[in-house]
């Protein structure tokens, strides 16, 4: 896996916003959210008060493909498994939406959100508000902002949009020098235990900058979590949120893996 990779995501992410945008316009796209959140009484689905009550806190996620491991679940179906993994005690669902090097797509957050009663967070390359208006429109609660993916201004405009807009924000670091990015308007801070230049993935990453990182934010780790006993050793550490996806795409029926790994780590 070449270095560059997520220069690489990034880039093409660029240029697939700008034809999203040819189709739909920002101004109706933005006029849509206006409205619906105008319409909108129900009830805000919070993701970081869900983590912080939850003896778990596993955020499980529908993830069909990625760059360094290419399919993991082809033919895995966004209106069966985000529901067996609410049904099985997910304290939320991430949902990859990237399509060519994720193989997700919007369409599968919208396509779940009537099945699930969690929060559920957009994962993407988010660089442009435009993108914060689509996941509000297709029903996310939160979304991920990475830090390597943009400057400490464009976070900051980004996550201050997203609370706008009521969508919690998850801000994703991977060492120790993007730290300075947290700040308001910042939710949840997830430590990525893979390196998305290299791919290469250390658990011991999370207990490395946890140490460092403001004790007010609920944190989550990221990443490389395959055995239930990570999982309380990082309780431990402070971590509320453990975002876990191939370990369970990557079986028969992930919500039963689902449940299986909560029983193991609630035991």
């Amino acid at each position: 896996m070449a270095k560059d990779i997520l220069e690489e995501i990034v880039a093409h992410k660029r240029i697939e916003i700008e034809q999203q945008k040819a189709i739909i316009a920002p101004a109706i796209l933005y006029s849509s959210v206006d409205t619906l959140m105008a319409e909108d009484t129900s009830k805000h689905r919070s993701m970081r008060e869900s983590l912080a009550n939850s003896a778990s806190g596993i955020i499980a996620e529908f993830k069909r493909k990625s760059p360094s491991k290419g399919w993991i679940k082809e033919e895995g179906k966004p209106d069966v498994i985000p529901a067996s993994y609410s049904q099985n005690g997910a304290s939320a669902i991430s949902i990859l939406t990237d399509e060519k090097y994720f193989g997700g797509s919007l369409r599968y957050l919208r396509t779940a959100r009537p099945t699930v009663t969690c929060p559920i967070l957009r994962k993407d390359f988010i660089v442009d508000e435009y993108q914060l208006y689509q996941a509000k429109m297709v029903g996310a609660d939160a979304v991920l902002l990475i830090a390597a993916d943009l400057t400490k201004e464009e976070c900051k405009t980004l996550a201050k949009k997203a609370h706008q807009l009521q969508l919690e924000t998850l801000l994703e670091v991977h060492a120790e020098a993007e730290l300075e990015y947290v700040g308001e308007n910042i939710d949840m801070v997830g430590v990525n235990n893979r390196n998305l230049g290299t791919f290469h993935t250390d658990v011991a990453n999370s207990y490395r900058l946890a140490s460092l990182l403001p004790k007010d934010y609920l944190l989550v780790s990221e990443s490389g979590i395959s055995n239930p006993q990570t999982v309380r050793e990082l309780r431990e550490a402070g971590f509320r949120g453990f975002l876990i996806g191939e370990t369970f795409m990557k079986t028969e029926d992930p919500g039963a893996a689902l449940k299986e790994f909560i029983a193991q780590v609630t035991q």
